[in-house]
């Protein structure tokens, strides 16, 4: 039996995020680096084609250090959203700080033409065509790109569809062959609003094709009385991404990243945290590579 692709890709550990002008008002990457060696192995920039490369991802693959890029601006839920323009400034741009691969939310992030003022990212509609027609994106981009691609599960406070989100990435994963990008903080927002246990339905998901996971911190809000989660970036992920965490964690047989989605904080705030997730990675990897070694094959 062939190996799915993504095996293919390296794995690069523990990472940070990184948008435009995020390390002006949050975390330099190599900055930390130097301040904490061995922490932070990788970057994942995300960006969209109007704001482009900033000088911090550029300064960080110019040292030689590993990047993904994380698109915020394509709607995978619309195929025809992938048009030529797109596909070519977004693969010279993850070309240009050295990319392993393209990641994104699989969900809408503007009506009609792209435009900057939108950036609303909305959750697909989860539904079994909606995931055929993100399969369908993800074939076209990595085609004329030559980069694998790896849909994330969007955060969300209404989902419309019969579909766990779940269930819904599982089908995408299945019909395009790709590996996928967990969030474990938006899964945790998912399953409160379902009223379901955090890590309710991942028995039955492929955590064979989870490729990177996400970790961040969220809080909890209260608006008119309906209990929500914003999605925003703090130090400290809620109990449930951290049982979600620990779980997917020994299971994600094809883990390669884990990113922890801290950029705009003080580093001092962070350190923490990365110390936890580093050693839980390396545990996982540890694990992952004993079981698929061949004297546990032959045992």
């Amino acid at each position: 039996m062939t190996a799915p692709r993504f095996h293919s890709l390296p794995r690069l550990g523990v990472g940070i995020s990184a948008e435009p002008g995020s390390a002006r008002e949050g975390i330099d990457a190599l900055a930390f680096d130097e301040a904490h060696p061995g922490l932070v192995a990788f970057v994942e920039y995300g960006s969209d084609l109007d704001r482009g490369l900033d000088d911090h991802v550029r300064r960080w693959a110019a040292a030689g250090r590993a990047t993904t890029y994380h698109f915020l601006d394509v709607n995978l839920e619309e195929p025809e959203d992938v048009d030529a323009r797109w596909l070519e400034r977004t693969a010279e741009a993850a070309r240009a700080i050295g990319a392993a691969w393209l990641c994104g939310d699989a969900g809408l992030w503007h009506f009609g033409p792209r435009d900057r003022g939108h950036q609303l990212l909305l959750p697909p509609v989860l539904t079994r065509d909606s995931a055929y027609a993100t399969a369908e994106s993800i074939a076209r981009i990595e085609a004329a790109t030559g980069l694998q691609v790896l849909p994330e599960n969007p955060p969300g406070s209404f989902y419309l569809g019969d579909l766990h989100i779940l269930d819904y990435f599982a089908l995408v994963s299945e019909r395009a062959g790709c590996g996928l990008l967990l969030d474990c903080a938006h899964l945790a927002m998912f399953q409160r609003l379902r009223g379901l246990a955090p890590t309710a339905g991942l028995d039955g998901f492929p955590l064979d094709r989870v490729v990177e996971l996400h970790v961040a911190g969220g809080d909890e809000v209260d608006v008119d009385g309906l209990a929500l989660v914003e999605d925003s970036h703090r130090p400290e992920p809620l109990a449930d991404t951290w049982a979600i965490v620990e779980r997917v964690l020994p299971r994600a047989s094809s883990l390669r990243a884990l990113v922890y989605e801290c950029e705009r904080n003080r580093p001092d705030e962070v350190v923490g945290n990365f110390r936890r997730l580093g050693a839980a990675f390396a545990a996982a990897s540890s694990a992952s590579s004993a079981s698929s070694s061949p004297a546990a094959e032959e045992a």
